[in-house]
């Protein structure tokens, strides 16, 4: 098993930064597929930026250019720096993880198999 802590969530105002955190613990998790999703409230939740197990980064087009995804060495700490926020990026955030995946990382719900609790980030102008 694999577990998943999401920090650094909070309110912030409209073109403000916020870096949230992922904290994994359990098994070891070898080629993971590592990704943020995000739930507004009434919306599905969605993909957003994924890291595959080659170092590989790939962005929603609503965040490109405005969020980075990395990893600590061992993979031990996902991030997400989220720049230039505005309103509509008021929602829940889920860090995600996937071991062993040498299949695509795609941005989909159902490649992954752990999740974390979830961060809310509101963004208020």
């Amino acid at each position: 098993q694999v577990q998943l802590v999401e920090s650094g969530g909070g309110s912030v105002q409209t073109g403000g930064s916020l870096k949230l955190s992922c904290a994994r613990s359990g098994n070891t998790c070898s080629h993971s597929c590592m990704g943020w999703f995000r739930q507004a409230p009434g919306k599905e939740r969605e993909g957003i930026a994924v890291l595959d197990g080659d170092g590989n980064q790939n962005y929603q087009d609503s965040v490109k250019g405005r969020f980075i995804i990395s990893a600590d060495n061992n993979r031990n700490t996902l991030y997400l720096q989220m720049n230039s926020l505005k309103s509509e990026d008021t929602a829940m955030y889920y860090c995600a993880a996937r071991c062993n995946l040498w299949a695509p990382c795609l941005m989909v719900n159902s490649v992954f198999r752990y999740w974390g609790q979830g961060a809310q980030v509101i963004v208020s102008s």
